[in-house]
């Protein structure tokens, strides 16, 4: 008898990954290739659309080679990805230009004048989510100002998981979490014209997609995606919710209660409650999203800070870099974490203060700032790399509980996923720094799982969110890690100059922006 699998589709920043599970959520085979993004104009960060396409049809080949040969049947398939940009097609589906990646930090002081109008305020009204250079709505409004044509030759505005939706099946559409915090009202779940009146849009509404809601719809693999994908003609294709929520449901945030959250420490970190009723959300003075989640009546905050891991990244990058010159011979990166790791688990707690802005793109939670940059407080000459990644750690724990308190307080429990959340160190520092227990979920790949649930949810194979959690999710989480007294001690006493210097620190980045853009 031929068992079935569902296929989750996950194709983010830097990697494009297709997971394959059995109906009770094991994973049975992973398929990855890396992305290629294209730095440009010194913030801006692009993507070729027909190499993103292409990278997501060569997995799935392999994917379907690989479960062919095992006598397994694709049930259906769920593609989430990359959340916010603009992927802008024109009537005939091909690419107008490049995508614009929700790295890109271009239409940053646009998103400073809307803020400063009070027009970002006003639309947060609707979408429940407070504009950051990330949002299509101002990268629209960029190319309104710098590529007119493009945005005239342009039909349909989608993200990243739409055009390879749009590949896969030609139905142009976006999902309604995306749709709603872009463009929409939250309480409604549908597109709101004001919001388009607002950003002065009001003639890019054609580029509107129609927003659909995986758990309930789908649609057919068509004939020429089947050729690319080596997958069958008609197979159930799924528009699932953006990366991070379907994260966020692999990952354990669902809880009937609304007592736990979900944290990523990835390249970015991502920091969420779920909320039941639209009436209880609570809309940060400066940041945050809404978006409706797949359980009924059912919302996500959300605040996430745009560099996470990406501060180890730097540290590892400096080092290999400082070894190269010297002619030395390092480990691998993955090993050279670890012997870092080990040294910061040695370290004394609260020795430096680091602030972990080191995207070039600035910082767009707890605060919106293009302009804000990392920095180190309290070094000194006997300080060593071991410090300085438990400072990284030490404010990736501040990060979170920042970005937890601008959408309503932390929540009694937080559920981990991430490269970083494998560290117990980095795991007890953030336990001490939010004050609150955390659970990790012992899955890799947390998006392509809870893509996959939505596919069963939409195809009828799981009944609702609670036995999907409970069959997909439940058996994964570890115990509970209770946070250390001594040290949410030292990190209530330390947060609060976390928090001082780097507001302190605002109007010096912004001499330094200054003075970097007039050269």
């Amino acid at each position: 008898m031929t068992k079935d699998v569902l296929i989750g589709l996950d194709s983010g920043t830097s990697v494009v990954k297709a997971v394959a599970f059995d109906l009770e959520g094991a994973p049975i085979e992973h398929v990855a290739r890396p992305n290629t993004t294209i730095p440009v104009d010194g913030s801006g960060m692009e993507q070729e659309f027909g190499r993103t396409w292409d990278d997501a049809a060569l997995v799935l080949r392999e994917m379907a080679a690989k479960l062919d040969a095992r006598g397994l049947r694709v049930a259906g398939i769920a593609v989430t990805g990359q959340g916010d940009g603009t992927w802008l097609i024109d009537r005939d589906g091909e690419p107008v230009g490049r995508a614009m990646l929700w790295h890109d930090g271009r239409s940053g002081p646009i998103v400073a004048e809307l803020h400063r109008s009070g027009t970002a305020k006003a639309v947060q009204r609707f979408t429940g989510t407070m504009l950051n250079m990330s949002n299509q709505s101002g990268q629209i409004l960029w190319l309104k100002r710098h590529r007119p044509g493009a945005v005239a030759r342009a039909a349909t505005a989608f993200h990243c998981k739409d055009w390879l939706y749009f590949r896969m099946t030609g139905e142009r559409a976006t999902d309604v979490s995306e749709g709603t915090f872009t463009y929409g009202d939250y309480r409604t779940r549908q597109y709101a014209p004001e919001v388009l009146e607002l950003f002065g849009l009001k003639d890019e509404a054609r580029l509107l997609p129609p927003m659909v809601d995986g758990t309930r719809q789908h649609a057919a693999l068509t004939p020429v995606a089947a050729a690319a994908t080596g997958l069958p003609a008609g197979t159930p294709v799924v528009l699932a919710p953006v990366d991070l929520l379907c994260g966020a449901l692999g990952a354990g945030l669902y809880d009937p209660e609304g007592r736990a959250g979900f944290t990523v420490i990835g390249s970015t970190g991502a920091h969420m409650r779920l909320v039941f009723g639209a009436d209880r959300v609570t809309l940060g003075e400066e940041v945050g999203y809404t978006m409706p989640f797949v359980a009924p009546g059912s919302y996500v905050s959300m605040v996430s800070n745009m560099a996470a891991t990406l501060n180890i990244d730097w540290l590892c990058g400096v080092i290999e870099e400082v070894a190269e010159a010297a002619g030395a011979t390092l480990p691998k990166r993955s090993d050279l974490i670890r012997l870092l790791d080990g040294r910061a688990a040695a370290a004394k707690p609260g020795r430096l203060l680091y602030h972990p802005f080191i995207a070039e793109a600035g910082e767009r939670g707890p605060f919106v700032d293009s302009a804000a940059r990392a920095s180190i407080i309290g070094l000194s000459g006997t300080a060593g790399a071991g410090d300085l990644l438990r400072a990284i750690y030490e404010s990736l724990g501040f990060a979170s509980r920042d970005c937890y308190e601008s959408v309503g307080g932390t929540p009694a429990e937080i559920r981990l996923a991430g490269g970083a959340a494998r560290s117990a160190t980095c795991r007890g520092i953030l336990a001490a720094a939010t004050n609150a227990p955390v659970r990790l979920v012992k899955r890799e790949e947390v998006g392509a799982a809870g893509a996959a649930m939505v596919a069963a949810l939409s195809l009828g194979i799981l009944p609702d969110i609670d036995e999907a959690c409970r069959r997909w999710v439940a058996p994964l989480l570890t115990e509970a890690e209770p946070p250390d007294p001594a040290l949410v001690s030292l990190y209530d006493r330390l947060f609060p100059q976390y928090r001082t210097s780097y507001r302190a620190l605002r109007p010096v980045w912004h001499a330094l922006e200054d003075l970097r853009t007039r050269g």
